[in-house]
């Protein structure tokens, strides 16, 4: 079989990971590097570039064309809208989801101090918490994201826990974030299997308790109508069979921040996240996105 992936270090760890699993299986598997719309425009802000599926849609365009068998995604850069034809056939086992800051801990960062991230979510929690802080756009692959803190550019940067746990780097992190200050993005921490309908690929793959949780994160994004780079947050979290679900949505600024919880049967996921959007968006965040996009 073939795996399409995108050629960053982490998307290559990715995509080797499910190549290993896969094999432990009894299925070979070799990868296909394919570049995407969002690793050719690095000098522009995401949230700039206006397009859904930034690091997603050469790769559903290879599947459909039938050159690869399957992508591996962050799940957290796919959209909630699957082309036709292509399933979201599995999530394994997820990583930690929250965000962590390396540097400096929240609490030691000095005032005005400079912390690079390039995402719209991040930067208006870090506002929200922190409104003494310069927050500036970041950039890059992990690897270059790193290098340029550690060359002084910054004091400290947010990134994704999970990417720096994959990747050995996990001693960088000075701070996990509670998602109760940093509500992690929807999916964030988790892979993506997508694959053509009807590929029976998903099944060896599958982690139902992942599964169940991106769901409803991904229910409640949909319900928004959000896309991968805007000022929405979510986590949900299983306990036995109830799944608990906080959402957040900010403006840019950091200043107008809803965050309300939801819970339930975690067999009913979907519903869920589409209750806690629209109560949301009753409560101001309809407001707040339509700013948004309309600064986009």
């Amino acid at each position: 079989m073939i795996i399409g992936s995108r050629g960053s270090h982490l998307a290559l760890w990715q995509a080797e990971w499910v190549a290993a699993q896969l094999a432990a299986r009894g299925r070979k598997a070799r990868i296909q590097i394919i570049k995407t719309t969002g690793d050719k425009i690095t000098d522009v802000a995401l949230s700039k570039i206006g397009s859904k599926g930034l690091f997603t849609k050469e790769l559903e365009e290879a599947l459909l064309r039938g050159e690869i068998d399957l992508a591996v995604h962050s799940l957290k850069d796919m959209p909630t809208e699957i082309p036709a034809g292509l399933e979201l056939a599995a999530v394994p086992q997820r990583e930690d989801p929250r965000d962590a800051l390396i540097g400096s801990t929240l609490h030691e960062l000095k005032q005005g101090a400079r912390v690079g991230t390039s995402s719209l979510r991040r930067s208006a929690q870090l506002r929200a918490a922190r409104p003494d802080l310069t927050v500036e756009s970041l950039r890059g692959n992990l690897d270059t994201r790193l290098r340029k803190l550690d060359k002084g550019q910054f004091d400290a940067i947010v990134l994704a826990a999970a990417g720096l746990r994959r990747l050995g780097w996990a001693h960088r992190i000075a701070e996990a974030l509670p998602v109760e200050i940093m509500c992690p993005a929807p999916g964030q921490g988790a892979l993506a299997i997508e694959t053509r309908e009807g590929s029976g690929l998903g099944e060896l793959l599958d982690d139902n308790p992942s599964r169940l949780a991106v769901t409803a994160e991904r229910a409640l994004l949909g319900g928004l109508g959000g896309g991968c780079q805007v000022p929405i947050g979510a986590h949900a979290r299983l306990e036995g069979e109830t799944l608990h679900l906080r959402a957040v949505v900010a403006s840019p600024d950091g200043v107008n921040l809803i965050a309300r919880q939801s819970s339930g049967a975690a067999a009913d996921a979907s519903a869920i996240g589409e209750h806690l959007a629209r109560l949301l968006l009753a409560e101001g965040a309809a407001a707040i996105l339509a700013s948004v996009y309309g600064a986009a």
